[in-house]
């Protein structure tokens, strides 16, 4: 007989390891103590696209720290963030109990304890906290404490159905689950979808009036005794001219809907043919039904040509395929499918729609757009790494950078396959990535600092509109924000970039030395602040001894400059001298030299004190 603490508690009817019952992903792992880091750590690896944040000073080595942990719990629980908090459960109940008006509000929470022996679902646990609980408990050999009454009894949470289904009305869940679990006359209506997870649960079904379950693809107008859940058993193809409206796609696509008295519940795709991976119309579509968009290569389309209904030469002449909608809708189906509304046309669009004998696992079928995140990481260290970098790198399949980059990041990207380049060869960085992503997968392309700032983003757009390729340019792309090193050295220093400033790289590798110099007796005739890029390397020492002597030309020998080296990372060093003592050894690759302007003032202290640059608040308003 197992041990209590080990014991598989997964109620009749579920397979915790059945890929049918998706893990919620995203959860942030809430931790407290070390003991809790280092659960959330082993935990992470379970629970898809997760985080770990730490109560600062006490949680070292968390991904993101908090101070006010109430705060940031009601945060994360208002954003529908699911949360896993490794502490005591009343801790999380004292924290969320003012902020628990709607019983769907927020997202799943579940409460684990510190040595793993528990997880506990508290909120949500027909929104993915039970399920979490599983996954919890399987990973630290604990129990999931499900306490539930249908999940326990029936084996099954009727308002939580498997992957591939959606339940129509589940206000009206709780109702028919009381009536299973009191022995009452329960109905079951099956016209679509695999109901073996239903059929073969402990719930009893009779003929009778207590209540009807619906298992349909069709569309169903319940009654208050009825509840419906609809299979994704539908694929939706659609075609369009470039540029179409969104409105007239999506009311096409419901007109076909309602002819057919099908529901848009049971729609698992919207599919089309590739070329059309960009067109704003089908994803709106795609998301309104809340659905992925999936496109196929117009080869993949003829093959449908025998089984399609409405056949255009015109069309094979424009696209290399005898039919977009119904091709698209076929392949998406599968070989068993069956066309259940021929092609229908607006004035740009065309829509039709196919049937398969079970569930469409819209993840298998044809290509999603592909996608590209340009990624700023920061300096370095994961507290200056933006939430919205993060998310990005959560979701990559793969991560292309240079292999210090991937190297600090760590734990964030363990999840994705990591294509690691020497420094340099920032050109075959991008086109790896680009080609990674015309494959249909999601990309992070690592930069250091912001990735629009002496980065890889510029490289990225370059690349696109010089090689013309019609599958890069089918990409969506998204160039995230970092913390730069200017914006870095400037906190730690205190505030001179606190008026006009402006950033010079000193690499003449692609820019003509001229045209830097010119750029230098600019910025010093302009009085601005001068953020130093790339100030010297190896090969490079003579160039910041010649912006030091062009900026004296302009600016006092005693102005203050900061030199910062390794920002955020082990081995991180700032000083502060004078304008006329700035030497070449003084930096490399990795130092950002910040250059005061005529106004920057520094005020010893410690270390090296602190450095602002005025704007003439006190002209204006003179201090008491």
């Amino acid at each position: 007989m197992k041990d209590e603490a080990t014991m598989d508690l997964t109620p009749p009817g579920i397979d915790a390891d059945s890929p049918d019952f998706d893990i919620p992903g995203g959860a942030v792992l809430i931790t407290l103590t070390p003991g809790g880091v280092e659960l959330a750590q082993s935990l992470k690896g379970a629970l898809p696209g997760a985080a770990i944040h730490g109560l600062a000073r006490r949680a070292d080595g968390a991904e993101v720290t908090f101070t006010d942990m109430g705060r940031h719990v009601r945060d994360l629980y208002a954003a529908g963030t699911p949360i896993v908090g490794i502490c005591a459960a009343a801790i999380l109940i004292r924290i969320l109990a003012p902020v628990l008006e709607e019983k769907r509000a927020g997202g799943p929470v579940v409460a684990v304890a510190e040595d793993g022996s528990a997880a506990v679902p508290l909120l949500g646990g027909h929104s993915g906290a039970n399920r979490l609980a599983r996954a919890i408990a399987e990973r630290s050999h604990g129990t999931a404490a499900i306490t539930t009454a249908g999940d326990l009894r029936l084996g099954v949470a009727l308002d939580d159905p498997p992957r591939g289904w959606r339940v129509a009305n589940p206000g009206a869940a709780k109702a028919v689950t009381a009536a299973l679990l009191r022995g009452g006359r329960v109905a079951l209506n099956h016209d679509a979808g695999d109901a073996s997870w239903l059929v073969n649960s402990g719930a009893k079904f009779t003929t009778g009036c207590d209540a009807t379950i619906h298992l349909t693809d069709r569309a169903v107008t319940p009654t208050e005794k009825d509840l419906v859940l609809h299979p994704a058993t539908l694929a939706l193809g659609v075609g369009c001219e470039r540029g179409v409206d969104a409105q007239e796609l999506q009311t096409l696509a419901y007109q076909a809907l309602n002819a057919a008295g099908l529901a848009a519940g049971a729609v698992a795709c919207v599919a089309s043919i590739d070329i059309k991976a960009d067109e704003d119309a089908v994803h709106r579509l795609a998301d309104g039904l809340g659905v992925p968009a999936r496109f196929f290569a117009a080869e993949t389309l003829e093959a449908e040509a025998p089984r399609l209904k409405s056949p255009s030469d015109l069309v094979f002449h424009e696209v290399g395929c005898h039919g977009v909608s119904e091709g698209a809708a076929l392949a998406a189906a599968g070989p068993q499918a069956q066309l259940v509304v021929a092609k229908i046309k607006s004035k740009r669009a065309t829509c039709a729609i196919a049937r398969a004998p079970h569930i469409i696992d819209a993840k298998a079928v044809g290509q999603p757009q592909g996608r590209l995140y340009v990624v700023g990481i920061g300096p370095g260290d994961d507290h200056w790494r933006t939430p919205e970098a993060d998310a990005a790198l959560a979701e990559a399949e793969d991560v292309v950078g240079y292999k210090l980059y991937l190297d600090l990041l760590g734990d964030a990207i363990a999840h994705a396959r990591c294509h690691r380049y020497d420094l340099g060869a920032e050109r075959d960085r991008v086109t790896h990535a680009l080609e990674l992503a015309a494959e249909g997968g999601t990309v992070a392309l690592v930069s250091s600092g912001d990735a629009g700032i002496y980065a890889l983003a510029t490289l990225v757009f370059e690349t696109l509109d010089e090689a013309g390729r019609a599958d890069w340019k089918r990409l969506k792309v998204t160039v995230v924000p970092g913390i730069s090193a200017m914006q870095a050295a400037s906190a730690r220093a205190g505030a001179p970039l606190g008026h006009d400033f402006c950033a010079i790289s000193l690499s003449d590798l692609l820019t003509p030395w001229p045209t830097i110099e010119a750029r230098l007796k600019a910025a010093a005739t302009g009085d601005f602040v001068l953020a130093l890029y790339n100030p010297a390397s190896r090969r490079r020492t003579k160039q910041l001894a010649a912006a030091r002597d062009i900026l004296l030309a302009a600016r006092a020998p005693e102005t203050p400059v900061l030199i910062a080296r390794n920002l955020g990372r082990e081995g991180e060093t700032t000083r502060v001298i004078k304008l006329g003592e700035l030497k070449p050894e003084d930096a490399d690759m990795t130092t950002l030299v910040l250059v005061g302007n005529s106004q920057t003032r520094h005020i010893p202290g410690q270390n090296q004190g602190w450095l602002y640059t005025p704007r003439g608040y006190a002209a204006k308003e003179p201090l008491p």
